[in-house]
């Protein structure tokens, strides 16, 4: 579960290395996200130090895809879907209009987002979980 001020890795290579979780999106009364769920972050740390090669600055607010948790989720068939424990919370930064802000993911996306119509980010993963 992602809640405010909670702090993800970045899974794309947009340039930004931490985030960190400002609004969850969906309601006034939504206090948690789970996987497929859009949240605002601001960038916290940068990948690189170069300012020239990098797509995002530190500080900047956007809007992020959440593709990895640290809780279980439950399925409607009653089974769970988890990932290792060592993984942390994940998400991929994308623009205004709903694209991926970078070219490449670099994690494998999990099969229930391909089902929430999130086929640009499917596209550019390099596998499904």
């Amino acid at each position: 579960m992602i809640q405010q001020q909670t702090i993800l890795k970045v899974a794309d290579n947009s340039g930004a290395k931490i985030v960190q979780c400002i609004k969850v999106l969906g309601g006034y009364k939504k206090k948690y996200a789970k996987l497929g769920d859009i949240i605002v972050v601001s960038v916290k740390q940068l990948r690189n130090r170069s300012k020239l090669t990098s797509k995002v600055k530190k500080g900047e607010v956007y809007k992020a895809l959440v593709i990895r948790t640290n809780t279980k989720q439950r399925k409607k068939d009653g089974s769970y879907s988890f990932f290792n424990k060592n993984l942390s919370n994940a998400a991929i930064l994308i623009n205004k209009k709903g694209n991926p802000i970078a070219t490449r993911v670099t994690e494998p996306i999990p099969v229930s987002l391909k089902k929430k119509q999130f086929m640009k980010f499917i596209s550019i993963s390099p596998g499904l979980i």
